[in-house]
């Protein structure tokens, strides 16, 4: 199973994004495979924080808008929402502690630690930080 990263969310969501077009057409084209897909949890909350911040985009995506982004996701049947559960903390602080993990890197931390958990084979992100974890296989679709 592939899971998305926020940035790939964003940037999809995002027309006024350079990598828009192509974001956008890598997730409905993953959404449309009929393959099961999956997005962290943690990665709708930063969509949400980064859509609707007036510091990031200028104007920002009203609420509304960005839920309704994010409605559309959730609704794919394929669509798998990735939580933490039973067994999740162990794989968090292994990943941490091998990977020497503090302040602001604990959210891809998790990121990462959802996708071990789950058995995703791979995250797709534009974000270079999730190399440091050896265990998950990244790739940038963009």
């Amino acid at each position: 199973m592939i899971a998305i990263d926020t940035n790939l969310l964003v940037y999809a969501h995002r027309e006024d994004t350079d990598f828009h077009d192509r974001a956008f057409r890598v997730l409905k084209e993953l959404a449309e495979s009929g393959s099961s897909w999956a997005i962290p949890w943690p990665c709708l909350h930063e969509f949400l924080a980064i859509t609707t911040h007036p510091r990031i985009f200028n104007p920002p995506s009203p609420l509304s808008i960005a839920i309704k982004a994010m409605e559309v996701w959730l609704a794919v049947p394929s669509c798998v929402m990735l939580a933490e559960g039973p067994g999740y903390f162990e794989v968090l602080s292994n990943l941490m502690n091998r990977s020497k993990i503090a302040g602001p890197k604990v959210h891809d931390a998790r990121v990462a630690a959802l996708c071990l958990h789950h058995g995703v084979r791979e995250l797709w992100t534009a974000d270079r930080d999730f190399s440091r974890f050896a265990d998950l296989r990244t790739t940038n679709p963009l």
